[in-house]
């Protein structure tokens, strides 16, 4: 094979043409996100990009094997090894390439649409670098091989295109998914040893004070990681995992009403009704009558 054929299987490039990006641009199911370009390269010895005024799509590698550099505005360098996806926003002034003695195994591609300043605000905290684990890999490339093979051989058809969107859209989703992951194993730990010990205490009351003992942080940190997890309060959980227990009572004991209260350490049923009618959107008494499945 000569070095032409060679470099011609060495890489995978679709431009999105004209016409279609304005079919994509006014479609109501594509205009918020869309590929405007997408390729591969393998093993880039060479490769190299300068955009001194930016692009006008974001750019988005997933470096795969190899090495290469990113140098945004202010000479800021990022490097990236095996398995790094890293993201450059829309018009910021750059520069990429493979590293000299281990170029890069690059699978890459531009985004346009309404809505992506509202997924790059998602990127934002990682600082343009992410790094994956060899399983996530495989979900990427997965989600980006069915991107490339529909528009290689379906992009005729709205639908397909339709369905390379919302594909891209979940591959975006996947890695912010993957990086918080990351970013908040230790506290979702303490997130998670909270609530196993909320679930054994149910029939009990536990104070803010006692969550923070058990798992050694600080009322006020608690209080913030638990919002941030959950969007409640600890105690706020707590009370509507309670009341969850007390829906599970309803429909499957003839427990009075007062029974499951006092059981569930309400000492109060008027509290006990006020607060799961509070949560649930109707009395205990309307709930049990309600038929279920």
């Amino acid at each position: 094979m000569n070095k032409k054929s060679d470099e011609y299987e060495r890489k995978k490039v679709y431009v999105l043409p004209p016409y279609m990006l304005n079919k994509l641009k006014t479609n109501p199911l594509t205009k918020n996100l869309y590929i405007t370009d997408i390729g591969c390269f393998s093993h880039a010895r060479h490769h190299f990009r300068e955009r001194t005024h930016g692009c006008d799509s974001h750019i988005f590698i997933y470096c795969a094997s190899g090495k290469g550099w990113i140098r945004t505005k202010d000479n800021l360098t990022i490097v990236l090894k095996e398995r790094s996806f890293a993201y450059i926003p829309r018009d910021m002034p750059h520069a990429y390439g493979a590293d000299d003695e281990d170029p890069w195994t690059i699978y890459w591609f531009h985004l346009q649409g309404d809505q992506m300043d509202d997924f790059m605000a998602l990127f934002e905290p990682f600082k343009m670098y992410i790094s994956m684990a060899a399983s996530d890999e495989i979900k990427l490339l997965e989600l980006f091989h069915q991107c490339y093979d529909l528009l290689l051989n379906k992009s005729y058809s709205m639908i397909h295109l339709v369905q390379v969107s919302q594909t891209i859209r979940y591959l975006l989703s996947f890695v912010v998914s993957v990086a918080s992951r990351k970013e908040d194993s230790i506290y979702q730990s303490h997130v998670d040893k909270v609530t196993r010990y909320m679930g054994e205490q149910l029939e009990s009351t536990v104070s803010l004070d006692e969550l923070s003992r058990h798992v050694q942080v600080s009322k006020q940190h608690l209080n913030l990681i638990f919002k941030q997890s959950t969007g409640y309060s600890p105690v706020d959980y707590y009370l509507r995992m309670k009341i969850q227990r007390a829906s599970q009572l309803l429909d499957l004991t003839n427990a009075s009403i007062k029974e499951i209260s006092i059981q569930l350490g309400f000492r109060d049923p008027y509290y006990f009704s006020r607060l799961f009618k509070k949560i649930m959107g109707c009395s205990p008494l309307d709930y049990r009558h309600n038929l279920k499945g």
